[in-house]
C-alpha cells in the first residue's frame, strides 16, 4: 500500500517573488531616506552654518513658496522642454551618424577621429563659443544639450553596428533591403538593447549639460535657479534646484528603463 502523497506547504517567499519590484524599490530608499536624516542631524549639531547648509524644512519651505508664486513649475516646465528637445535633436544625429561609421569604413575613417576628440571637450567649454556663434535665447541651449546627448548614443550606435553579425547584412540584403530601410528596418533592430542603453546614457547627459546650457543668459530654469540662488545666498533653493534636478533624471531614466525592458521581454 503506497504512502498517501504529502502536500508541501507554500514557499514563504512566494509573495515576495510575486512582486520583486516593491522589495527592489523599499530597498533603494534605504540610501536617500539615511543621506535625508544624516542631513537633517548635521543641520540640528550646527556642523554647518544656515547658510551653508539649511535643514531639510527650510528647503521644503522654499519649493512650497516657489510653487505659490508659480515660479517652481516654470522652471521645472521649462527645463525639461529644453532636455527634452535637446535630446531628441542630439540622439537623432547619434543615430544617423552613428550607423554611417558603424556600417561604412570609409565613413568611420572619415569621421571617427574628428568625432572622437570632440567628445573630450567640456561641456563649459562650449558655452562662449555658441553665445558668439547662435547669440542668446532658446537656440544655444537647446544646442548644448544635443551635444550632451549625441556623443552616448553616437558612441553606443557605432559600436553594436561595428561588432555586428556580417551575415545579418547579408540576410537583409537578400530580402530586398538596402540603404535606410536595411538600416532601419534590419540592423537597427537587431542592436536595440545596445540603443536603448544609448538612449538613456544620452538622456542622463542631457541633464548634466542642462546646467551649463541655462548658464547662456538664461532667465528661468532649474539651473537659473541654482545660480541664482548662489548669487542672492539662497542655499535653500540652490539645494532645492539639485534635488528637483536628480529626481528629474531619474524619473526621465524610469521611463526609458521601462520601454528597454519592454523591448528585451518581446525579444526573447
Amino acid at each position: 500500500m503506497s504512502a498517501p502523497a504529502v502536500q508541501r506547504p507554500a514557499a514563504a517567499g512566494t509573495g515576495a517573488r510575486r512582486r520583486p519590484g516593491a522589495g527592489r524599490w523599499l530597498l533603494g530608499a534605504v540610501v536617500p531616506l539615511a543621506l535625508v536624516a544624516a542631513w537633517q542631524l548635521t543641520s540640528t549639531l550646527g556642523v554647518f552654518t544656515p547658510v551653508q547648509l539649511p535643514p531639510p524644512a527650510d528647503v521644503a519651505r522654499a519649493a512650497v513658496d516657489m510653487w505659490g508664486t508659480g515660479a517652481l513649475q516654470l522652471n521645472i516646465a521649462i527645463s525639461a522642454q529644453r532636455v527634452l528637445l535637446g535630446f531628441l535633436w542630439g540622439a537623432g544625429l547619434g543615430v544617423v551618424l552613428g550607423g554611417l561609421t558603424g556600417l561604412l569604413r570609409t565613413a568611420e575613417q572619415l569621421l571617427g577621429p574628428t568625432i572622437g576628440a570632440l567628445r573630450a571637450v567640456p561641456s563649459l567649454a562650449w558655452v562662449p563659443l555658441l553665445s558668439l556663434w547662435i547669440g542668446l535665447g532658446e537656440t544655444p541651449k537647446v544646442v548644448l544639450i544635443a551635444i550632451g546627448a549625441f556623443f552616448p548614443v553616437y558612441t553606443t550606435v557605432h559600436s553594436a553596428l561595428s561588432h555586428l553579425d556580417p551575415a545579418l547584412v547579408e540576410v537583409g540584403r537578400a530580402y530586398g533591403r538596402n540603404g535606410v530601410r536595411l538600416f532601419a528596418e534590419i540592423l537597427l533592430p537587431a542592436t536595440a538593447p545596445a540603443f536603448l542603453s544609448g538612449l538613456r546614457l544620452g538622456l542622463a547627459q542631457s541633464w548634466l549639460f542642462l546646467v551649463a546650457a541655462e548658464l547662456i543668459a538664461a532667465s528661468i530654469g532649474l539651473g537659473y535657479q541654482l545660480t541664482n540662488g548662489q548669487n542672492v545666498g539662497r542655499t535653500d533653493q540652490v539645494l532645492l534646484a539639485i534635488l528637483l534636478l536628480g529626481l528629474l533624471g531619474k524619473l526621465s531614466d524610469v521611463l526609458l528603463g521601462l520601454v528597454e525592458r519592454r523591448v528585451k521581454q518581446n525579444r526573447s
